[in-house]
């Protein structure tokens, strides 16, 4: 028997879903460790351009309105 027929006999109804672990200890599947890499990812782009926007108004637009001085 392949390892596949062999695989799909022994999981039943759960062939073909990603419920590996990462560890078999650990709650977390692969799927979900995916997912939060994307996440985090994304949400590093949105503090980088959240920097950059706060970094232009303290550079340049508080000074053009006269609410504080670049020393």
């Amino acid at each position: 028997m392949g390892e596949a027929k062999r695989r799909k006999t022994t999981l039943g109804e759960n062939y073909g879903t990603s419920q590996e672990r990462i560890f078999s200890w650990s709650p977390i599947t692969k799927k979900q460790a995916q997912l939060f890499v994307e996440w985090s990812t994304r949400g590093a782009w949105f503090g980088i351009g959240g920097m950059v926007v706060i970094w232009i108004i303290i550079r340049f637009i508080g000074p053009a309105f006269g609410w504080w001085e670049v020393v």
